[in-house]
């Protein structure tokens, strides 16, 4: 590889760091992508039980930037959201007839968002890509930062962004903290084919030792997203399948018929991170490696999104204009507007499940008072919905349906 100038280089290019390449380069920006594994051997991975929520907002940013519709075939309409406790008879449905009647989000395997962006990708100009590589220095200068590789190329840019995840090696080697809270559970994770049609309703089931969530996918099949305390999850993770799915019913019931499980289970560790800053000399953090939130909700990926959005809008304006994206004032306004937004999320997040973990008679009550008055407000219901369609705060332009203008005409 030879020695390259770019205007922000990518390192990790998992969803969100591919999402903000094809963003960047599809506006004309200069972008150099490093990811420490071969996308060949990523491409053709096997399905590993992963899904992803896609809220309404981070439609918009996929349709923007062109990738939404590699994935479109494949991506399930979800047309309501039951939110119950487990053994109570009180629930909140947030069904999409109460807004406009489309989507409220969209559920996606992994690995077709993966092909999506990867393919979307190959299509830009401006953009390179360097897989598999291997970071060995990253220096920070004034005016630039310049990343060294393995076979001991440069690359050099106004911008470094982080993307490499919530156990980031790269956020370590620059000094900067981070705070990791164990839950102490596993999420199991697994694939349903089921007898009845689940008619794109999503449920959230909420249990003391954890929620309990069943996704609708395409077809007669849903994605089971199951929390439960580790020394337990290891235990029904390891049942047979008949007595896995014994298991499931008696969380979930009968509702969807028989059911037969589609694939493996898998199951991972769940731990909350948050990094003590989003940026620092020449550099910004981006998705997990600056917050990894509970996966309750899903909200996990459409928070990323919302930094990659606004972290493209910052770099576009400022080099539409000639300034430098990689200045301190670009990076402090980054972190100023991701921030509070991610913040309020991750104590959402981890409020919900503290609270449903705590099987209290008086907080048992207030929960169900709670769901019974949200269930019928309304106004408080709409709120809730354009919340988790990721369309209430201050949005940048690609998450409210807008495009970022081009570089080069």
């Amino acid at each position: 590889m030879a020695n390259s100038a770019h205007d922000v280089i990518i390192l990790g290019g998992g969803l969100t760091g591919l999402t903000l390449a094809v963003a960047l380069a599809g506006a004309g920006v200069e972008v150099a992508l490093v990811e420490a594994d071969d996308y060949r051997r990523l491409l053709s991975a096997p399905y590993d039980g992963r899904v992803m929520a896609v809220a309404r907002a981070s439609r918009h940013l996929l349709d923007a930037i062109g990738a939404f519709a590699g994935m479109a075939a494949e991506a399930e309409p979800i047309r309501d959201i039951l939110v119950e406790e487990g053994g109570m008879p009180v629930r909140v449905d947030y069904e999409s007839a109460a807004l406009d009647g489309a989507p409220l989000g969209w559920i996606v395997e992994t690995r077709v968002i993966r092909r999506a962006l990867h393919e979307r990708l190959r299509s830009l100009a401006g953009l390179r890509l360097c897989a598999p590589a291997r970071v060995v220095e990253i220096r920070r200068g004034d005016g630039r930062v310049t990343v060294t590789l393995g076979d001991g190329s440069e690359l050099r840019a106004s911008l470094l962004a982080v993307c490499d995840g919530r156990h980031s090696r790269t956020r370590e080697r620059l000094g900067i903290g981070a705070r990791v809270w164990d839950y102490g559970q596993t999420g199991i994770v697994c694939t349903l084919r089921h007898e009845h049609p689940h008619r794109g309703v999503a449920v959230e089931r909420f249990f003391p030792d954890g929620p309990f969530a069943v996704l609708p996918m395409r077809g007669r099949r849903s994605s089971i997203v199951w929390a439960l305390e580790r020394a337990r999850a290891e235990t029904v993770a390891a049942l047979a399948a008949e007595d896995f799915l014994a298991e499931v019913a008696d969380r979930f019931g009968d509702r969807l018929g028989a059911v037969t499980l589609e694939g493996p289970r898998w199951t991972y560790p769940l731990v909350l991170v948050w990094a003590e800053r989003y940026a620092c000399r020449r550099t910004v953090l981006v998705g997990d490696t600056a917050h990894g939130i509970h996966p309750i909700a899903g909200q996990g990926w459409n928070l990323a999104l919302r930094d990659v959005a606004a972290l493209a809008e910052i770099v576009v304006e400022r080099l539409r204009v000639g300034l430098d994206p990689g200045a301190a004032d670009a990076l402090s306004r980054y972190e100023a507007w991701r921030r509070f937004d991610a913040l309020a999320l991750v104590a959402i997040t981890d409020g919900i499940n503290r609270l449903f973990a705590n099987d209290s008679g008086p907080l048992r009550l207030l929960r169900n008072l709670g769901l019974f008055a949200v269930q019928h407000a309304p106004p408080l219901k709409r709120f809730f919905m354009r919340h988790a369609m990721g369309l209430v705060g201050e949005l940048p332009a690609l998450m409210r349906g807008g495009r970022l203008p081009a570089l080069v005409p």
